[in-house]
């Protein structure tokens, strides 16, 4: 069986954000691990979603435990008003479950792509990811697919994705957005070309709670 992850969506009480992130960490991952299961990360909001919003993605070899995965990372945690989850697997990215470390802007962004687009779609992906990694000391860390239904949609005829990039700083982002050279222009030319394929697309950006490297103490929201 391949690796599954899960991707959780946790609505938590006004202001509670930094308890119940402290509480995933620390029972939540201990829970997960006595089951088989790895916290990947848990990300805040910086731009693009409510303060008291937290995503989590949890990681499953060989897909053990995953499809009690909510009631194992949550638990009996208080402070949480509302969650949601959904597997996937992953695509070109990652190739092995290895958590993301450094701090940074995480951007996730969606896509919904029609079976009729989905190689090139992919073909794109990984024939520009290289260049933008190299250009603005950014990582690709990784593109799963879900495996439920797209706003009910087939999910053989629409593929509904999750890209996450790392990048060092907001700076950053704006940065790769505007080539600098014919190498770059090159990137950005087939990054954009997949936003022609998809039917639908979105992006929040977030920083990482479970970073080893530094906390950010920013005031985003």
């Amino acid at each position: 069986m391949p690796d599954l992850y899960v991707h959780h969506r946790i609505q938590c009480e006004p202001r509670q954000w930094q308890t119940v992130a402290d509480e995933l960490q620390d029972a939540g991952a201990a829970r997960l691990k006595a089951q088989g299961g790895i916290l990947y990360g848990v990300w805040r909001s910086q731009i693009g979603t409510p303060r008291d919003e937290l995503n989590a993605i949890t990681a499953w070899p060989d897909s053990t435990g995953a499809p009690e995965s909510d009631r194992i990372l949550l638990g009996d945690i208080t402070g949480i008003r509302d969650a949601s989850n959904a597997a996937m697997v992953p695509t070109l990215r990652p190739e092995r479950i290895d958590p993301p470390r450094r701090q940074g802007n995480f951007a996730f962004r969606w896509f919904d792509t029609p079976k009729a687009h989905w190689t090139e779609f992919l073909n794109l992906c990984a024939g520009a990811w290289p260049g933008f990694e190299s250009a603005y000391d950014s990582q690709i860390i990784g593109m799963w697919r879900f495996l439920d239904r797209a706003d009910g949609q087939d999910p053989d005829e629409l593929r509904r994705t999750l890209l996450m990039t790392r990048r060092p700083d907001l700076a950053m982002w704006e940065r790769s957005k505007i080539p600098d050279n014919p190498d770059e222009a090159e990137v950005r030319r087939k990054l954009s070309r997949r936003y022609d394929l998809c039917d639908w697309t979105s992006v929040f950006t977030t920083t990482l709670l479970t970073a080893e490297d530094r906390s950010d103490e920013v005031r985003w929201a």
